[in-house]
Formats: C-alpha cells, structure tokens, sequence
C-alpha cells in the first residue's frame, strides 16, 4: 500500500452537546487538529471524550458549534458519504459474525460499489499483519487482539485519510493491547493519517500520540505534549492522570528492589 497525501486537519468551533434534562456532554470546545497529526483524547468516564469523537463522524450531532474536516463542514454532505473517508475502530469491533474476515473487511468497499476487491482484502490482511489465509475464516475462530487487527483493516479499506480510535484496545489483554498500539502507531506513520485515539489510559496516549487533549466535565482543560505533561505543565486535571502510571511504575520499581 503506497503512502497517501498527509491526512486532513481537523476543527472543532465552539462545539457544544447538551441532551435533554440539562447534561452538558461537550461544552463549547474549540480546538484545531492539525492533518497527519496523532492526538489522543484523555478523561476520566463522563468527560465527554467519545462524545467529542463522535461528532467528527456524525454519529452524534453537536447542538452547537461546527465539525470541519479539511475546512469542510462534516455536515455539507450526505453522511454515508463523509465516513467514506473516515476509519473508525472501537472497542466492540463490531465483525458481523456471519460474514468472513475477508467479508467484513471489504464491508465498505461494497458499499462503495467495488466488487472486485480479493487483492484489496490481502494487501489490507498484510498490513495489519495477519495470515492472508485468514480472509475465509469466521470471526469467532481468531483471537479479541486479530478480531481488533480485522477492525483496523476494515476502517482502512477504503483508504480514508482519518483514522477515528474509540477506546480501541479497551477489551484487550495487556501483552496484545501494547502490540496493537504500536502497530497502529506505525500504520498512522506509513500512511500518512490524521489519527484521532481515545482512551482513558494516559500511559498509552502518552506513549502514542504526538498531542494529548485532557477533557473534563466537557471541556478541554489540558492541550500539551506528551514531554509537556510529564514535566507537569498540563494542570491539576492533567497532572492527576500522570501521575497514575507514574506511580505504577515507581510500584514496580520498588518491587524489582525488594522495597
């Protein structure tokens, strides 16, 4: 699979969902993305990340504020049409049990109107590095961690310059979870995606991304470097997020010493 063009920038104006008896799910973020970046999206449950999220591809619409993708409006178009060009992977990985790996990979493909789409199937099957001869396999036969690989190829079927992650490796055990996301690290890198990751683990949005957005009671209160916030310049919300991996790994230390 050649590199594609550098993924489209993101921006988020004054965005805002509130649902009916006053919750504030997102409130009033207004935030720019920049094409070919890797931002995670961190909080604690309730924060209002995935929400965020999910407003880039219209399965939550803001009642506020604009989603643009590439300076366009997620909402000037027809939505089948916008996620065409968006890959979204989420916890569930949602394979349709009665279709094949080859089958769901090629899901959005079909729905494109491309039929012939084998050689497509096998270069997708190489890139998240799993045995071609998978693609005739059920998804009850492979493992949570290659159900997850099958996910990713699947939302990059279509070769979409965005790439949403929504608490992809939640379900995951920690060996395959730590696999998985330095293989999508390295996808984002080769392809040349905007890839956009929430997750409520900061080690892993520290370890991955180039950019961490902090969230909390729906707003973004913390927007650094993953070096910034460990030298403690992302603020209190931030800071505590830190410091939990922090303290796990000086745990383990004290361990290996026989503290």
């Amino acid at each position: 699979m050649s590199v594609q063009s550098p993924g489209p920038a993101v921006a988020f104006a004054g965005v805002t969902k509130a649902y009916a008896g006053g919750t504030i799910a997102v409130d009033g973020v207004s935030v720019e993305i920049a094409g070919g970046s890797f931002v995670a999206l961190v909080g604690s449950s309730g924060s209002g990340k995935s929400t965020l999220l999910k407003m880039i591809n219209r399965l939550i619409a803001p009642s506020a504020g604009e989603v643009r993708i590439g300076g366009v409006g997620v909402g000037d178009e027809p939505a089948h049409v916008l996620r065409r060009r968006i890959g979204y992977v989420f916890q569930n990985i949602g394979l349709f049990p009665h279709m094949s790996v080859a089958e769901n990979i090629a899901i959005g493909l079909r729905l494109a109107g491309e039929r012939a789409n084998a050689e497509r199937v096998a270069e997708l099957l190489d890139l998240v590095e799993l045995p071609r001869e998978f693609a005739m396999r059920r998804p009850d036969a492979l493992s949570g961690g290659q159900r997850q690989r099958v996910g990713v190829a699947r939302a990059l079927a279509t070769a979409p310059g965005l790439l949403l992650l929504d608490e992809p490796f939640g379900a995951l055990d920690p060996v395959t979870r730590d696999q998985l996301g330095t293989a999508i690290r390295q996808l984002h890198d080769r392809l040349g995606l905007t890839t956009i990751m929430v997750t409520h683990d900061m080690a892993e949005a520290l370890i991955l991304a180039d950019r961490v957005l902090v969230m909390d009671a729906g707003r973004i209160v913390a927007d650094a470097t993953p070096k910034a916030l460990l030298a403690g310049e992302g603020g209190p919300v931030a800071a505590a997020l830190v410091a939990v991996p922090r303290e796990q790994a000086r745990k383990l230390q004290a361990l290996e010493r026989g503290a």
